[in-house]
């Protein structure tokens, strides 16, 4: 008997099963193959969106045991193991939450108060960059905007 395409042969809980296994601190690490970021990878079932049936690992889990994650949410690892599958080690949260809660440049950024010159970030101080979401110290834009002024006045009169 052959099954349609993309149906898995064995129920889905089992081949998961199968790619668990304990970790530290309560962590169920997946021991089958990951993708380039770290995560695993567990082979869902083809759909029309997804031509390879590959997912999530750890957003299977969290489905299956504890029910759908909310529309546009992340996954967040609280435990901080991208491997861990342990779905009560997984919260929903927005996308920019899950980034500000991260290791990344974003999350070391987005917790500095001040530019590298001691300039708070705050009120008439701060330019948020309109497409690219950074914040800019008004005080250190002035300065370099004074700067470039004088070297090209300069540049214009040696000349």
């Amino acid at each position: 008997m052959s099954l349609p395409l993309g149906q898995p042969k064995r129920p889905a809980i089992d081949r998961w099963s199968e790619k668990v296994a304990a970790g530290e601190n309560g962590c169920i690490v997946w021991t089958g193959g990951l993708n380039g970021a770290g995560y695993g990878q567990f082979y869902i079932g083809r759909t029309s969106l997804d031509q390879t049936g590959k997912g999530y690992a750890h957003r299977w889990a969290y489905m299956h045991f504890i029910g759908p994650i909310p529309e546009g949410m992340h996954l967040d690892h609280l435990c901080r193991n991208r491997r861990c599958v342990n779905p009560y080690h997984l919260e929903p949260v927005t996308p920019r939450e899950n980034i500000l809660r991260g290791l990344s440049p974003s999350a070391d950024h987005s917790v500095k108060t001040e530019c590298p010159a001691g300039h708070e970030y705050v009120g008439d101080n701060l330019y948020i960059h309109p497409r690219k979401g950074y914040r800019v110290c008004r005080t250190c834009g002035r300065n370099r905007a004074r700067e470039r002024y004088r070297r090209i006045a300069n540049a214009k009169k040696g000349a």
